[in-house]
Protein backbone atom coordinates (compact mmCIF):
# COMPACT_ATOMS: atom_id res chain seq x y z
CA UNK A 1 0.00 0.00 0.00
CA UNK A 2 2.81 2.29 1.05
CA UNK A 3 4.90 1.55 -2.45
CA UNK A 4 1.18 2.43 -4.51
CA UNK A 5 0.94 5.67 -2.53
CA UNK A 6 4.42 6.44 -3.32
CA UNK A 7 3.56 5.35 -7.12
CA UNK A 8 1.02 7.49 -7.78
CA UNK A 9 2.46 10.47 -6.13
CA UNK A 10 5.33 10.68 -8.72
CA UNK A 11 3.42 11.46 -11.90
CA UNK A 12 1.38 14.37 -10.25
CA UNK A 13 5.15 15.98 -8.69
CA UNK A 14 6.42 15.69 -12.56
CA UNK A 15 3.59 17.26 -13.40
CA UNK A 16 3.86 20.14 -11.10
CA UNK A 17 7.28 20.56 -12.14
CA UNK A 18 6.72 20.62 -16.11
CA UNK A 19 3.79 23.17 -15.12
CA UNK A 20 6.10 25.18 -13.45
CA UNK A 21 9.12 24.90 -15.90
CA UNK A 22 6.75 25.95 -19.16
CA UNK A 23 5.15 28.80 -16.79
CA UNK A 24 8.77 30.07 -16.48
CA UNK A 25 9.43 29.93 -19.81
CA UNK A 26 6.04 31.94 -20.70
CA UNK A 27 7.26 34.55 -18.42
CA UNK A 28 10.58 35.54 -19.58
CA UNK A 29 9.12 35.26 -23.09
CA UNK A 30 6.72 37.62 -21.56
CA UNK A 31 9.47 39.71 -20.97
CA UNK A 32 11.10 39.87 -23.78
CA UNK A 33 7.88 40.80 -25.67
CA UNK A 34 7.19 43.61 -23.02
CA UNK A 35 11.14 44.53 -24.30
CA UNK A 36 10.65 44.52 -27.82
CA UNK A 37 6.96 46.40 -27.46
CA UNK A 38 9.26 49.16 -25.41
CA UNK A 39 12.08 49.42 -28.62
CA UNK A 40 8.90 49.84 -30.46
CA UNK A 41 7.55 52.72 -28.72
CA UNK A 42 10.88 54.15 -28.35
CA UNK A 43 13.03 53.98 -31.52
CA UNK A 44 9.76 53.42 -34.63
CA UNK A 45 6.59 54.78 -33.11
CA UNK A 46 8.01 58.22 -34.21
CA UNK A 47 9.06 57.22 -37.52
CA UNK A 48 5.34 55.26 -38.01
CA UNK A 49 2.00 56.43 -39.69
CA UNK A 50 -0.97 56.34 -37.46
CA UNK A 51 -2.10 53.37 -39.33
CA UNK A 52 1.41 51.49 -39.33
CA UNK A 53 0.91 52.21 -35.23
CA UNK A 54 -2.11 50.24 -35.47
CA UNK A 55 -0.62 47.68 -37.57
CA UNK A 56 2.34 47.15 -34.85
CA UNK A 57 -0.33 47.48 -31.62
CA UNK A 58 -2.51 44.94 -32.99
CA UNK A 59 0.30 42.51 -34.18
CA UNK A 60 2.08 42.55 -30.44
CA UNK A 61 -1.13 42.18 -28.62
CA UNK A 62 -1.71 39.07 -30.99
CA UNK A 63 1.74 37.61 -30.58
CA UNK A 64 1.34 38.60 -26.70
CA UNK A 65 -1.34 35.87 -26.82
CA UNK A 66 0.55 32.78 -28.41
CA UNK A 67 2.87 33.55 -25.97
CA UNK A 68 1.29 32.48 -22.85
CA UNK A 69 -0.85 29.66 -24.89
CA UNK A 70 -4.50 32.21 -24.96
CA UNK A 71 -6.97 31.52 -27.32
CA UNK A 72 -8.50 34.75 -28.85
CA UNK A 73 -11.40 34.53 -30.04
CA UNK A 74 -13.61 38.16 -31.15
CA UNK A 75 -17.17 38.22 -31.85
CA UNK A 76 -19.30 40.87 -33.19
CA UNK A 77 -18.00 43.74 -35.37
CA UNK A 78 -16.31 46.93 -33.79
CA UNK A 79 -17.56 50.37 -34.62
CA UNK A 80 -16.14 52.10 -37.89
CA UNK A 81 -16.99 55.40 -36.51
CA UNK A 82 -15.35 57.39 -33.93
CA UNK A 83 -17.09 55.89 -30.51
CA UNK A 84 -16.61 55.40 -26.88
CA UNK A 85 -16.23 52.06 -25.92
CA UNK A 86 -17.22 50.99 -22.38
CA UNK A 87 -15.76 47.41 -21.30
CA UNK A 88 -16.06 45.03 -18.16
CA UNK A 89 -12.82 44.92 -16.26
CA UNK A 90 -11.32 41.69 -15.27
CA UNK A 91 -7.77 41.88 -15.60
CA UNK A 92 -4.44 43.56 -16.84
CA UNK A 93 -4.39 41.23 -20.30
CA UNK A 94 -8.15 43.46 -21.16
CA UNK A 95 -6.51 46.27 -23.08
CA UNK A 96 -4.46 44.05 -24.68
CA UNK A 97 -7.54 41.51 -25.65
CA UNK A 98 -9.66 44.70 -27.48
CA UNK A 99 -6.02 46.22 -28.91
CA UNK A 100 -6.04 42.48 -30.90
CA UNK A 101 -9.57 43.25 -32.31
CA UNK A 102 -9.58 47.42 -32.30
CA UNK A 103 -5.71 48.53 -32.67
CA UNK A 104 -6.95 52.14 -32.90
CA UNK A 105 -8.30 52.47 -29.60
CA UNK A 106 -7.05 54.88 -26.90
CA UNK A 107 -7.83 53.50 -23.24
CA UNK A 108 -8.60 55.53 -20.04
CA UNK A 109 -6.64 53.43 -16.96
CA UNK A 110 -6.21 54.87 -13.25
CA UNK A 111 -2.87 56.99 -13.23
CA UNK A 112 -1.30 53.96 -10.71
CA UNK A 113 -0.90 52.13 -14.46
CA UNK A 114 1.65 54.83 -15.97
CA UNK A 115 3.90 54.44 -12.76
CA UNK A 116 4.33 50.31 -13.34
CA UNK A 117 7.59 49.72 -14.81
CA UNK A 118 7.67 48.62 -18.53
CA UNK A 119 3.96 48.65 -18.89
CA UNK A 120 3.65 52.37 -18.03
CA UNK A 121 5.61 53.25 -20.97
CA UNK A 122 3.87 51.00 -23.02
CA UNK A 123 0.48 52.45 -22.13
CA UNK A 124 1.83 56.03 -22.75
CA UNK A 125 2.89 55.27 -25.65
CA UNK A 126 -0.17 53.74 -27.66
CA UNK A 127 -1.81 57.31 -26.09
CA UNK A 128 -3.56 56.30 -22.98
CA UNK A 129 -4.84 58.75 -21.18
CA UNK A 130 -4.75 58.88 -17.22
CA UNK A 131 -6.99 59.53 -14.63
CA UNK A 132 -6.48 59.98 -10.90
CA UNK A 133 -10.34 58.85 -9.96
CA UNK A 134 -10.18 60.01 -6.51
CA UNK A 135 -10.20 63.51 -7.46
CA UNK A 136 -13.68 64.74 -9.02
CA UNK A 137 -11.76 67.31 -10.20
CA UNK A 138 -9.25 64.75 -12.13
CA UNK A 139 -12.24 63.23 -13.41
CA UNK A 140 -13.55 66.78 -15.41
CA UNK A 141 -10.41 67.38 -16.75
CA UNK A 142 -10.06 63.63 -18.59
CA UNK A 143 -13.95 64.00 -19.43
CA UNK A 144 -13.07 67.11 -21.47
CA UNK A 145 -9.82 64.81 -22.79
CA UNK A 146 -12.16 61.96 -24.11
CA UNK A 147 -14.48 64.31 -25.44
CA UNK A 148 -11.99 66.35 -27.55
CA UNK A 149 -10.23 63.12 -28.90
CA UNK A 150 -13.77 61.76 -29.70
CA UNK A 151 -14.53 64.60 -32.04
CA UNK A 152 -11.42 64.83 -32.99
CA UNK A 153 -12.16 61.38 -34.53
CA UNK A 154 -10.36 58.97 -32.23
CA UNK A 155 -12.22 55.74 -30.60
CA UNK A 156 -11.76 56.03 -26.59
CA UNK A 157 -12.20 53.04 -24.55
CA UNK A 158 -13.21 53.04 -20.68
CA UNK A 159 -13.57 50.79 -18.21
CA UNK A 160 -16.56 52.23 -16.39
CA UNK A 161 -16.60 49.56 -13.35
CA UNK A 162 -13.08 51.65 -12.31
CA UNK A 163 -11.81 48.80 -10.92
CA UNK A 164 -11.26 44.88 -12.06
CA UNK A 165 -14.23 42.69 -10.92
CA UNK A 166 -14.46 38.87 -10.99
CA UNK A 167 -15.31 38.36 -14.22
CA UNK A 168 -19.32 36.25 -14.01
CA UNK A 169 -21.30 39.82 -12.35
CA UNK A 170 -20.66 43.36 -13.19
CA UNK A 171 -19.51 45.80 -10.56
CA UNK A 172 -21.79 49.06 -10.46
CA UNK A 173 -20.67 51.64 -13.33
CA UNK A 174 -19.38 55.02 -12.77
CA UNK A 175 -20.82 57.57 -15.07
CA UNK A 176 -18.86 60.07 -15.21
CA UNK A 177 -16.68 59.34 -18.30
CA UNK A 178 -19.57 58.06 -20.38
CA UNK A 179 -20.71 62.12 -20.41
CA UNK A 180 -17.68 62.49 -23.12
CA UNK A 181 -19.92 60.52 -25.66
CA UNK A 182 -23.41 62.34 -24.98
CA UNK A 183 -21.65 65.62 -24.98
CA UNK A 184 -20.33 65.42 -28.79
CA UNK A 185 -23.34 62.55 -29.71
CA UNK A 186 -20.70 59.83 -30.23
CA UNK A 187 -21.70 56.34 -29.83
CA UNK A 188 -21.02 54.02 -27.50
CA UNK A 189 -20.19 50.72 -27.84
CA UNK A 190 -20.72 48.15 -25.38
CA UNK A 191 -17.87 45.09 -25.39
CA UNK A 192 -18.01 42.69 -23.33
CA UNK A 193 -14.96 40.51 -22.12
CA UNK A 194 -14.70 36.90 -20.71
CA UNK A 195 -12.00 34.47 -19.41
CA UNK A 196 -12.65 30.81 -19.40
CA UNK A 197 -10.51 27.87 -18.85
CA UNK A 198 -11.52 24.45 -18.66
CA UNK A 199 -13.98 23.46 -16.21
CA UNK A 200 -14.30 26.62 -15.78
CA UNK A 201 -17.35 29.24 -17.73
CA UNK A 202 -15.42 32.24 -15.79
CA UNK A 203 -11.37 31.73 -14.94
CA UNK A 204 -10.11 32.39 -12.12
CA UNK A 205 -6.56 32.48 -13.43
CA UNK A 206 -7.47 35.67 -15.03
CA UNK A 207 -8.65 37.62 -12.26
CA UNK A 208 -7.12 40.48 -10.77
CA UNK A 209 -8.41 41.37 -8.04
CA UNK A 210 -8.42 41.79 -4.16
CA UNK A 211 -4.65 41.50 -3.16
CA UNK A 212 -3.34 39.80 -6.13
CA UNK A 213 -0.16 41.86 -6.69
CA UNK A 214 0.67 42.27 -11.03
CA UNK A 215 3.70 39.25 -10.53
CA UNK A 216 0.80 37.16 -8.88
CA UNK A 217 -1.13 37.53 -11.37
CA UNK A 218 1.38 37.02 -14.31
CA UNK A 219 2.24 34.20 -13.09
CA UNK A 220 -1.27 32.70 -12.93
CA UNK A 221 -1.97 33.18 -16.16
CA UNK A 222 1.42 31.97 -17.01
CA UNK A 223 0.65 28.66 -15.19
CA UNK A 224 -3.18 28.44 -17.01
CA UNK A 225 -3.58 25.67 -19.34
CA UNK A 226 -6.36 25.87 -21.87
CA UNK A 227 -6.70 29.79 -20.73
CA UNK A 228 -9.18 31.84 -23.46
CA UNK A 229 -11.04 34.81 -23.73
CA UNK A 230 -13.55 35.96 -25.75
CA UNK A 231 -14.28 39.45 -27.17
CA UNK A 232 -18.25 40.27 -27.81
CA UNK A 233 -18.65 43.67 -29.43
CA UNK A 234 -22.38 44.07 -29.24
CA UNK A 235 -24.20 47.07 -31.07
CA UNK A 236 -23.54 50.87 -30.58
CA UNK A 237 -25.96 52.93 -28.63
CA UNK A 238 -26.77 56.16 -29.57
CA UNK A 239 -26.47 59.06 -26.45
CA UNK A 240 -28.35 61.76 -28.32
CA UNK A 241 -30.34 63.36 -25.56
CA UNK A 242 -29.24 60.39 -22.61
CA UNK A 243 -28.36 61.04 -19.49
CA UNK A 244 -24.83 59.25 -18.26
CA UNK A 245 -26.53 57.36 -15.55
CA UNK A 246 -29.43 56.31 -17.46
CA UNK A 247 -26.81 54.85 -20.67
CA UNK A 248 -24.59 53.54 -17.64
CA UNK A 249 -27.52 51.69 -16.55
CA UNK A 250 -28.52 50.15 -20.34
CA UNK A 251 -24.43 49.54 -20.62
CA UNK A 252 -24.27 47.44 -17.32
CA UNK A 253 -27.81 45.36 -18.74
CA UNK A 254 -26.49 44.72 -21.96
CA UNK A 255 -22.75 43.95 -20.89
CA UNK A 256 -24.37 41.50 -17.61
CA UNK A 257 -26.78 40.01 -19.85
CA UNK A 258 -24.06 38.52 -22.15
CA UNK A 259 -22.26 37.24 -19.35
CA UNK A 260 -25.13 35.71 -18.29
CA UNK A 261 -25.49 33.45 -21.63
Amino acid sequence: MAGDAVQGAVPGAEGGLLNGITALARMVRLFGHVMRGLVLIKLQFGGMTQAQRHVAVQAWSLRLFAMIGMQLTVHGEPAAEPALIAANHISWLDIACVHAALPRARFVSKSDVAHWPMIGTLAYGVGTLFIERERKRDALRVVHQVAEALRDGDTVAVFPEGTTGPGPTMLPMHANLLQAAISVGAPVQPVVLRYREPGLGFSVAAQYIGDTTLIQSIWRIASARGLAVEVHFLPLLPTAGMDRRALAEQLREQIQQRLDT
